[in-house]
C-alpha cells in the first residue's frame, strides 16, 4: 500500500470511489490547474472555503453523505478518471525541452537544494521570494519534463503568521503544522526500510524523518526531526524558517545539505548534477566529498574535483549581510570530527569558506564554500551579476571583474500558478496582436472588483479582531473602491525596499488619493523578519499611516501577507510599486506576477526591471545610477503618478477603455510573461549549466576516473609551480600608441614556466576600456602562440591590430591551461604583466 492510500484510509469518511481523488489531493498540480481543482471545490463550495482551498483537509469538512454521494455520481466519476488519465499521460510524456531529453536519456538527475520552498499558503515552508521562487521552479521542471528532485525541510511550525496589533507593531505566531491535513507522505524506501536517516549534530545523533511531496512530476523529500526518538531539544532543530538563533541556522544547514543528501541515498535517488539555490545548502558538497573519500577512496582533492563538477550555485543576495557566516568555535563544535572523514585538518576545511575581502573577522561564509565548491556560479539578474562579481571578487581576486565566473539567469515565475485563469484566457500572451480590449479590460476590472472585496473582509475581520467599534467594522466593510487605480506593494518588510517613501510628502500623498473623477488606492502587504527591528518600524509606519482620517479606506495595510493574498494582489493591482535602494533588489518577482496579469510596473530600475522593456510596459522612477537618495526618488514618483500614470489610466474613449493603458498592458501580459517566465528560467538552467554540469562530469568519469586524476594531478603540479610563472619581457613593435587604427604590430612575451609546459599556460594580450584608476576590469582576449623554448623560458608570438575607439588600453596576462577545464578561469589563478593587477597601457595617449 502506498503511502497516501494508507493515509486516506486514516482519514475518515474517504469512499473507495474517492480514492483517485484523495491520490489527487497529494499531487500538487491542482495548485496550478484550474481544472483540477474544480473537482474539489465542486464537492462542496462551503467546505472548501472552510479548507481554505486545501483539498486533504476538504475530506474532513465534506459531510460523508455527499462524499458518498460524489462516488455515485456518473458523471463527476467521468471527469475525476479524465483528469486522473491526463496526468498519467503528462507522467509518462517525453520532456518537452531537448536538454532535457538529452539528460534522462544519459541517466543524468538533478537534486535542488533549497532552505525554503513556495509552492502553496497551505504549506508555509517558505520565507518570501527564495521559497516562491524555488517552487517555481519545481513546477517548470514538472511542466517541461526535467528530471530534477527537490530536497528541503519540513518546518513543523513553519514561517510565522503575522498578526498586528492596535499600534501597527508585528508580533509573531507559529501554529503548528500537522502532516496528515497536508499534501504530505512519508518517503518510500526501495527496501521498505523506515525512511529515516542521521546527521550528527555536536556529537549527538539526530533522526531526520524524510517526507515527500509530489510537485506533478518531480518529486520533493522534506527532512524532519521532530520525531520521539530525539532529545526535545533536537525535536526542535526543523521546528521553525529563519526562527531560530545562529547555532539553529547552522544546524539547519547540516540538515539540509548533509541530511539531504542522505535522505536521497536513502529513497535510492543518485543525483548526477546538485543545485544549490543559495548558500543555506552548501553543505551538499561536503557530504559528497566525504562519501567519495570514504567508499571510493579518492583522496580530497579528487573528490573534491567530482563533487566540485556536478555542482551549480545560485547566488541571490546584493549585500553581505545577507550572507550566513559562522565563527571558528562554532563549526569545530560540529565539524571537529567531521573533517576527519573528508582526509583534511580543520583549517584547511575551515578555509574552503573563509570570508573574503577586507572585513578583519575570521568567519566562515556559506556563499564562499558554495562558491569554491561548484563548477557553475549564476546571479538572479544581469545587474545582480555585476554586484555579485564586485561583492565576491575576493574568491577570485586576480580575475578582471568581467570575468569573475558568475554569470547571469534572471529569475522566472510560473506561468501557470500566477495568471488568473481569466486573463490568460483573453489569448493575451500568444496572441497579444488579436486580444480583444475590451474583453481584457472587463476581466481585469472584475478581478480588480475582487480584490477589493477581499481586501474589504480582510479589514473588517481584522477591526473585529481588535474589538473595534460598531462603527469602526462598517467603515472597513466600506473601505476601497472597486474602480479606483490600485498600486500594490507586497514584499518583505526591509529597510531597503523603502515602503514609507510614499509618505515623505503627506499633503502631496493626500491629493493624489483623492482628486475629484481619478480615485487612487494603495495597497500594502509584508512581513519583517522577526529580528529585523528596523523593517518592523517601517512596517508599523505603513500601519499607522493607513489609520491617519486623510488616508483612510484609500491606503490599507493588508496583514499577515501570504501565496493567496500574493495572487489577488498581482491579479487585481493596476499599478506595482517597487522603490529599492538601487542595487539591492537582487531580482524581484513580484513585479513579473503583477505584469502577467496585465499591471503595469512602477519601479526603480534594480533587478529584473532594469533589463525589461520597461518604456513599454510600466513607467520608470529615478535614474538608472547607484544610490538615488530617498528624496530623489520620492520626488520622481510623485511626479510620474500625477503627470504620467494618473493621465494615461483615467484617459477613456468613447467606450470607456483607457487605449493608451490597455497598450502597455498587453505588452506586459505577453512580452515581459514570456521573457520571464520559470519556463524560460529553467531551460537556462538546462543549457548553460545542468547539460554542460552533466558532460564535463562523464568527461572526467572515463574508465577507473582516470582523466580525473590526470587532470587532478595537472592542477596540484600547476598550482605548486605558478609562484615561479612570470613575464621576464615583453616587446611591443612598433609602439600602439603611434599606429593609425588597423595597423598591425608585433608583440612577443618571454614567460618564466620553471617546471611547466608551454601547453600548460594561456599567455594573452588583453585589451578592453581603460578603469579611471587606469586598469583593465572588462575586455577580450588574445592568445599569443608557443614560439619556442629557453632553458626554462618560454617565448610565444601574437601579429595584432590596434583597435578603434577611445579609451581603450592593454595588457598581457597568464592563466593556467587545460582542455579539460569547465571554463578557462577555473582555478582562479592569473598573473599580469607590469606586476600590478590589470594595470593597462593605452593604445592612444589622452589629450
Amino acid at each position: 500500500m502506498t503511502p497516501v492510500l494508507e493515509k486516506a484510509f486514516r482519514v475518515s469518511g474517504v469512499p473507495e470511489k474517492l480514492l483517485p481523488l484523495f491520490a489527487l489531493s497529494h499531487d500538487l498540480r491542482w495548485t496550478w490547474r484550474e481544472d483540477l481543482r474544480a473537482l474539489f471545490e465542486v464537492l462542496d463550495p462551503e467546505a472548501w472555503r472552510r479548507a481554505g482551498g486545501n483539498p486533504v483537509r476538504l475530506f474532513r469538512e465534506v459531510p460523508a453523505d455527499r462524499l458518498w454521494r460524489a462516488g455515485e455520481d456518473q458523471t463527476y466519476q467521468s471527469e475525476l478518471l479524465a483528469a486522473v488519465r491526463r496526468l498519467s499521460e503528462e507522467d509518462l510524456a517525453e520532456p518537452k525541452h531537448l536538454a532535457a531529453r538529452e539528460l534522462v536519456a544519459r541517466g543524468e538527475r538533478i537534486a535542488y537544494f533549497s532552505a525554503e520552498f513556495g509552492l502553496t499558503e497551505i504549506l508555509p515552508i517558505y520565507a518570501g521570494g527564495l521559497g516562491v521562487l524555488a517552487g517555481d521552479h519545481l513546477k517548470s521542471a514538472s511542466d517541461l519534463g526535467v528530471p530534477i528532485v527537490g530536497v528541503g525541510i519540513f518546518y513543523r511550525e513553519g514561517y510565522f503568521r503575522q498578526v498586528v496589533d492596535a499600534d501597527g507593531m508585528q508580533h509573531e505566531a507559529y501554529p503548528v503544522l500537522e502532516p496528515d491535513e497536508l499534501p504530505l507522505s512519508v518517503a518510500e524506501t526501495p527496501d521498505g526500510s523506515p525512511p529515516v536517516v542521521t546527521v550528527e549534530l555536536a556529537g549527538r545523533t539526530v533522526r531526520l524523518l524524510i517526507r515527500a511531496a509530489k510537485v506533478g512530476r518531480v518529486p520533493l523529500y522534506l527532512l524532519d526531526s521532530n520525531l520521539p526518538e530525539n532529545d526535545p531539544p533536537d525535536r526542535e532543530v526543523t521546528g521553525k524558517l529563519y526562527g531560530g538563533g545562529h547555532e539553529n541556522r547552522l544546524q539547519q544547514e547540516i540538515v539540509l545539505g548533509i541530511g539531504g543528501s542522505r535522505a536521497l541515498d536513502k529513497v535510492g535517488v543518485s543525483p548526477t548534477i546538485r543545485h544549490i539555490n543559495e548558500g543555506h545548502a552548501a553543505f551538499v558538497s561536503l557530504e559528497k566529498i566525504r562519501r567519495l573519500v570514504q567508499e571510493e577512496q579518492l583522496s580530497f582533492a579528487e573528490a573534491r574535483e567530482v563533487a566540485t563538477t556536478g555542482n551549480i550555485f545560485t547566488t541571490h543576495t546584493p549585500v553581505p549581510a545577507g550572507i550566513d557566516v559562522f565563527t571558528p568555535e562554532l563549526l569545530w563544535k560540529y565539524f571537529g570530527a567531521y573533517v576527519n572523514e573528508l582526509g583534511i585538518s580543520f583549517d584547511e576545511f575551515f578555509d574552503l569558506g573563509r570570508e573574503v575581502g577586507d572585513t578583519g573577522r575570521e568567519l566562515f561564509s556559506m556563499a564562499v564554500l558554495a562558491m569554491r565548491l561548484s563548477t557553475h556560479q549564476n546571479a538572479v539578474s544581469r545587474l545582480h551579476a555585476g554586484v555579485s562579481r564586485k561583492l565576491w571578487r575576493g574568491v577570485t581576486p586576480d580575475l578582471p571583474l568581467s570575468e569573475v565566473p558568475i554569470k547571469p539567469i534572471t529569475n522566472g515565475v510560473h506561468a501557470a500558478t500566477w495568471p488568473a485563469p481569466s486573463v490568460a484566457a483573453t489569448g493575451v500572451v500568444d496572441r497579444p496582436e488579436d486580444v480583444d480590449r475590451g474583453e481584457l479590460w472587463r476581466a481585469h476590472e472584475e478581478l480588480r472588483g475582487r480584490l477589493v472585496a477581499a481586501c474589504r473582509q480582510k479589514l473588517v475581520d481584522e477591526k473585529k479582531r481588535l474589538g473595534g467599534r460598531d462603527e469602526d467594522v462598517a467603515e472597513a466593510a466600506r473601505a476601497l473602491d472597486p474602480r479606483a487605480l490600485t498600486i500594490g506593494f507586497a514584499r518583505r518588510f526591509a529597510t531597503y525596499k523603502r515602503a514609507t517613501l510614499l509618505f515623505r510628502e503627506p499633503k502631496r500623498l493626500e491629493y493624489l488619493l483623492h482628486q475629484i473623477g481619478r480615485p487612487v488606492q494603495i495597497l500594502f502587504a509584508g512581513k519583517a523578519h522577526p529580528r529585523d527591528e528596523a523593517g518592523k518600524d517601517f512596517l508599523r509606519a505603513v500601519a499607522v499611516a493607513a489609520e491617519r482620517a486623510e488616508f483612510r479606506g484609500r491606503i490599507a495595510f493588508l496583514p499577515d501577507y501570504d501565496m493567496a493574498l500574493a495572487r489577488l494582489l498581482v491579479q487585481g493591482c493596476d499599478v506595482w510599486l517597487n522603490t529599492p535602494e538601487r542595487p539591492r533588489e537582487a531580482s524581484g518577482t513580484s513585479g513579473m506576477k503583477a505584469a502577467m496579469n496585465g499591471a503595469l510596473n512602477l519601479s526603480v530600475l534594480d533587478g529584473w526591471w532594469d533589463e525589461a522593456p520597461h518604456d513599454e510596459a510600466g513607467f520608470v522612477v529615478g535614474d538608472a545610477k547607484d544610490g538615488s537618495s530617498d528624496e530623489e526618488i520620492a520626488q520622481s514618483l510623485y511626479d510620474i503618478l500625477e503627470k504620467r500614470v494618473l493621465p494615461m489610466f483615467f484617459d477613456r474613449d468613447a467606450s470607456g477603455l483607457p487605449q493608451r493603458w490597455i497598450d502597455r498592458m498587453i505588452v506586459a501580459a505577453s512580452k515581459i510573461a514570456k521573457a520571464y517566465s520559470s519556463d524560460r528560467m529553467l531551460s537556462e538552467y538546462l543549457e548553460q549549466c545542468y547539460v554542460p554540469g552533466a558532460f564535463h562530469r562523464r568527461a572526467l568519469k572515463g574508465v577507473d576516473r582516470e582523466p580525473l586524476r590526470r587532470l587532478v594531478a595537472w592542477k596540484e603540479r600547476v598550482r605548486a609551480a605558478w609562484p615561479q610563472v612570470q613575464f621576464e619581457n615583453v616587446s611591443i613593435e612598433p609602439d600602439p600608441s603611434s599606429l593609425p587604427t588597423a595597423a598591425a604590430f608585433e608583440i612577443e612575451a618571454r614567460v618564466r614556466l620553471g617546471p611547466l609546459d608551454a601547453a600548460d599556460v594561456s599567455v594573452e594580450l588583453f585589451e578592453g576600456p581603460v578603469e579611471p584608476d587606469g586598469k583593465l576590469e572588462s575586455g577580450a582576449a588574445v592568445r599569443l602562440e608557443p614560439a619556442g623554448r629557453e632553458g626554462e623560458t618560454g617565448v610565444f608570438r601574437l601579429t595584432h591590430r590596434k583597435p578603434s575607439g577611445e579609451g581603450l588600453g592593454y595588457t598581457l596576462r597568464l592563466r593556467p591551461f587545460h582542455a579539460s577545464l569547465a571554463h578557462p578561469n577555473e582555478t582562479g589563478m592569473m598573473t599580469w604583466w607590469r606586476g600590478t593587477s590589470r594595470e593597462a597601457k593605452r593604445y592612444t595617449t589622452p589629450a
